[in-house]
């Protein structure tokens, strides 16, 4: 092998050992042992109400919001991760409201991940209480 072969040669391993690096991240923290994908989310309202601005065309003047306590549940293929319920009438346009419309927040790692549209089986029996701050939200 001459000099141009063993670079060449060296470059070659030095990519796949970076590739074979990058393929072992789940992309939740430097050491995936130390997190816990079910953590309770202790700021589970703040990061709804933050996610509401992506959600809904329009998050102001929400009427009827009431929200349940983070519950562990299956979502998807059986996988049990905590979960909160909603409840609350979005506006449609400047003068009419879409109705009352539920959907469940999914939390992983004690962070807000996505809402569920129709969360029938996850919310059936769930306890409500008022949520206000969802009805104040800042344009």
């Amino acid at each position: 092998m001459n000099g141009s072969e063993a670079w060449r040669a060296g470059l070659l391993l030095g990519v796949m050992l970076a590739l074979g690096a990058c393929g072992h991240h789940r992309g939740f923290g430097a050491d995936d042992d130390d997190v816990d994908i079910n953590a309770y989310p202790a700021n589970y309202k703040s990061d709804i109400v933050a996610a509401m601005h992506a959600y809904l065309n329009d998050p102001t003047r929400i009427r009827d919001a009431a929200i349940a306590q983070p519950a562990l549940k299956p979502v998807g293929n059986n996988v049990t991760h905590y979960i909160v319920c909603l409840h609350f009438n979005p506006r449609k346009n400047a003068t009419e409201y879409a109705g009352v419309k539920e959907v469940a927040a999914v939390f992983l790692a004690g962070r807000f991940d996505r809402f569920i549209e129709t969360p029938k089986d996850q919310c059936s029996g769930a306890t409500y209480a008022p949520f206000p701050e969802l009805e104040k939200l800042p344009p």
